[in-house]
This record gives structure tokens, sequence and C-alpha cells, in this order.
């Protein structure tokens, strides 16, 4: 006879158990996760967190006399800004029949048909909870952070009072050196570096400004040797990495659907961004604590679970919730590429 757990008894689906399960699970394939960015995410005990601007430069020291004073280090001028944590919520319920008459996975009788729906719903919601990780963290790296409604929660330009760096690719224009192009953007990065490091620059395209990078003149023939040859022919997909002149274009064709119902562009299809990787402190992601007493003051996590009973044995309801910000803390370093033509 099938083992079947009583959906009230909390044991073994407790906060923290289902925590733990629901962070265990592996990260959904997403851009934000292979390239690190944002990773790991930073936990803080409040909803609230204080982003520190020190406008320091790491400067050359000059060789000074024997016996003369050593120079002096300079002040860093510093500024703080404020951010709320936006937290994102999700329920998902279990009724009677939902496991009614379902044998648990496997073909012995042992395994919890409860266990095996929670356990399916637990990763089904952490896709999205990822999924809307990637969304607003790739909107950071535009520079504008948006909510699963493509509500905007903050423009880092703004905030930052930086205007965005961008070049006009000009891919009308059959003379346009883009080689040229591509140097001004690796240099615009490399100029707002200042105190930062980088171990390259990557620029995630929408798929017209990919296509019209890699069938310009002055690219068509570059293009076609890496597709050729690096990219091990009829197995990759050239798209994914395209290194040219110091940075390596990545088409990110893909579109979410809102909370709305509508949809909209992880990167725009005429448009692409260029930033660093290998970072020390560009890029951060913020993990609260949720709205649950017992993680209250505690340091957030990446995605918090857990189940309540609902009245008159209607089921198990599962909440799931996350309460993270991804700030793009040196805006400089995102630079937008487009073409006029």
């Amino acid at each position: 006879m099938p083992v079947v757990i009583n959906p009230f008894d909390t044991g073994g689906y407790s906060l923290a158990e289902m925590t733990r399960a629901i962070n265990i699970y592996p990260p959904v394939p997403t851009v934000m996760e292979e390239l690190g960015l944002f990773r790991p995410v930073r936990s803080v005990t409040q909803r609230t967190v204080l982003v520190e601007q020190r406008d320091g430069v790491l400067n050359v020291l000059p060789s000074v006399p024997i016996g003369a004073p050593p120079t002096v280090a300079n002040r860093d001028v510093r500024s703080t800004r404020s951010f709320a944590i936006p937290g994102i919520k999700h329920v998902d319920v279990i009724t009677p029949y939902d496991i009614q008459g379902v044998r648990g996975f496997g073909s012995g009788d042992s395994a919890d048909p409860l266990a095996v729906v929670v356990e399916q719903r637990l990763l089904r919601a952490r896709n999205k909870v990822a999924l809307t990780r990637e969304y607003m963290e790739v909107g950071a790296i535009r520079g504008v952070v948006k909510d699963g409604a493509g509500t905007t929660l903050y423009n880092y330009f703004t905030e930052f009072g930086i205007t965005q760096k961008s070049v006009d690719f000009l891919f009308g224009g059959a003379s346009t050196k883009i080689q040229t192009k591509v140097l001004e953007a690796v240099r615009i990065i490399e100029d707002n570096l200042l105190g930062e490091t980088m171990t390259g620059v990557v620029a995630l395209c929408g798929k017209t400004f990919f296509d019209n990078l890699t069938n310009h003149a002055t690219v068509v023939d570059a293009y076609k040797y890496y597709a050729s040859t690096g990219a091990q022919p009829l197995r990759d997909d050239a798209r994914r990495n395209f290194p040219f002149m110091g940075i390596m274009f990545r088409e990110y064709n893909r579109t979410v659907s809102l909370a709305d119902g509508t949809t909209d562009k992880m990167i725009p299809d005429a448009e692409a961004y260029a930033f660093p990787v290998g970072t020390m402190d560009a890029f951060a992601t913020y993990a609260a604590p949720v709205e649950h007493m017992d993680v209250v003051n505690t340091p957030g996590l990446p995605v918090y679970a857990w189940q309540e009973p609902l009245p008159r044995g209607a089921g198990v309801e599962l909440n799931v919730q996350a309460a993270v910000l991804p700030v793009l803390q040196r805006p400089a370093l995102s630079v937008k590429l487009y073409s006029s033509n």
C-alpha cells in the first residue's frame, strides 16, 4: 500500500526543509548564470540595501628621492544610495485530486505521491523565479531593471547621475569600419573601469543587430571563418559566441511573457549591450528575507518555500517567495550599441 504523508503534518515540509530543497535544485540554464555576472547572491538582513559609491581612482605612484616626504593618499569621495528590494510571491495549491489514485514515481509502492507532487511544483516554481531573476538581471545590464509586470523599478543611470554611453555602428554604410566601432565600445569600458578589473567584454545582441553585424562587408569574412573553424561547424551555433576585435558577441533572442499577458524582449532586436566580465563589484544581486516570521532579520536566501494547510482539509498551499534586486553598481560600464541607418 502506498505511503501517504498527512499534508497537515509539517514534519519534513517545514520552511527550513522546503527552502533548503528549492535552493538545492539546479538552476535553470540562463545567460546570466553562465556569465556569472550577478553571482553569488549577496545576502542582506533588511529589505533595503545601501550602495556606497566611491569616486576614488587607482593612481600610479611617483618615485621620491631618499629622505623626501611620501605621497599622501587622497580621501575617496563617497555617496550612498538606498534601494528597496522588491518581493516576488508565487502560490500553488495541491488538492486531493492531485494525489488521489496517483502512485509514487517508480515501480515500487513506497514512494509518497504527495512528496512527488510537492517536488514537481517546487521545481516549477523555482524555474519561474529563475526566469524572473534573469529578466530583472538582463534589465539591470541595460540600466533599467523591471519586475515581472514590466514596471520599471530603477533606472540606474538616473539613480547614479550618469548618462548612458552608446556607439552608433552605422550598419547602413558599406564603408563603415565596424572594427573601429567595436574598439570604440571597448575603450569606453576601459576608460570607465577606474579602480575595477575585467577579464573580457561581452555584448548581448538582438537578432537584427547580430545579423547586421555579421553580414556587414567588413565583418562577413571574419564571421564565415569563425563559423567554419572556431565554432565547430555542423555542431555549434555560431550565434552564441562570436569573438571580434575584443568583444564576444552573443545573440540573445528571447521573449518573455509578462504577468499582464503582454510580452517583452530581453534584448530589443536592433540593439546590443556591451559590458565587462570578470569584474569585482560592477554587478550585484541582493537577496533579503521574505515576509515570514521565521526569517525576520536573517540573511536573505535566493528563494524561500513553505506549505500551509487549507481550511477543512481542502488541500495544501505551497508558498514560494523571493526578495531580490539586481543592481548595476557601475552604470558607466554598460554601453548601448545600435545603428541609426
